[in-house]
């Protein structure tokens, strides 16, 4: 039994749609796939009922976006199988509707260097809960700008520091971590290695505030697994994994089922789940 359970489609920023995630995850071998969209559960249902049919668990989910406020770093949190989502909604609309806020202004400042419209930078966008950097990168692809979405075309506009970057609002991820609680959900920390968790990581764990990390992941810094590895050994949280998958919306090749979620890890989850 295995799984991959960090995913993303075009309801957020992938650019696969949910029925095709699913069916290719089927494909693919898992018995179970995590929908992790950014911010929004709006493919929740449609993913479970897709599954159903397919005969491949899904695992329903929302990977936070938030900030470590002691830290000015960025932190991913992934909720899973929350018994009472609608806690979550004004925080996900929330952070939602901040970035949407951002990207429409970068947009505004992309459309005066280029001459992409903003009708074909929001084609892209159709589905998605808000306007995303990757949607900016495609239309500019479309038109021969960059053959890269993460390259350094990207660095040099919508990359923090770029000159069409806008910052937007995350909350706080003790207040997040928290309220996935309140939820009823499983709390994992996303890629830890990935905006330099490692400290937060142990706090968290200590502050009681989360169930699990996201142990094997496709950007994990050889470094950094044995501090991982201490300390899900310690506080005895669940040790997960998944791609970060997100089609061909990323600046690294990562087929499903690249990194995944094992066996007892997934009989945790489930476990846990039941108790809460």
């Amino acid at each position: 039994m295995i799984g991959d359970l960090h995913c993303h489609t075009r309801l957020s920023d992938g650019s696969m749609s949910i029925d095709d995630l699913i069916f290719y995850a089927k494909r693919s071998g898992l018995d179970f796939v995590g929908v992790t969209d950014h911010d929004t559960m709006a493919g929740l249902s449609r993913a479970e009922q897709l599954g159903k049919r397919l005969g491949i668990g899904v695992i329903g989910g929302v990977e936070m976006s938030t900030r470590d406020y002691a830290r000015g770093r960025r932190v991913h949190l992934l909720c899973y199988l929350p018994k009472k989502p609608d806690r979550l909604e004004g925080m996900l609309r929330h952070t939602l509707e901040s970035r949407d806020r951002a990207a429409r202004e970068s947009m505004q400042q992309i459309m005066r260097l280029f001459p992409v419209t903003e009708e074909h930078i929001l084609r892209y966008a159709a589905g998605s809960g808000a306007l995303y950097s990757v949607h900016i990168m495609n239309a500019l692809a479309d038109l021969g700008y960059t053959s890269e979405i993460y390259g350094d075309l990207y660095q040099q506009l919508l990359a923090k520091g770029g000159s069409c970057y806008r910052p937007h609002e995350y909350p706080d991820v003790w207040e997040a971590a928290t309220l996935i609680r309140s939820a009823g959900g499983i709390c994992v920390l996303a890629h830890p290695s990935t905006y330099n968790s490692i400290e937060l990581m142990r706090e968290l764990a200590e502050g009681g505030v989360i169930d699990g990390v996201e142990r094997y992941h496709p950007r994990v810094k050889q470094e950094d697994i044995p501090a991982i590895d201490a300390v899900v050994r310690e506080y005895g949280l669940i040790a997960t994994g998944g791609t970060d998958f997100h089609g061909s919306n990323t600046s690294h090749p990562n087929p499903l089922g690249s990194c995944l979620t094992m066996q007892e890890s997934l009989q945790r989850i489930f476990k846990l789940s039941k108790s809460r």
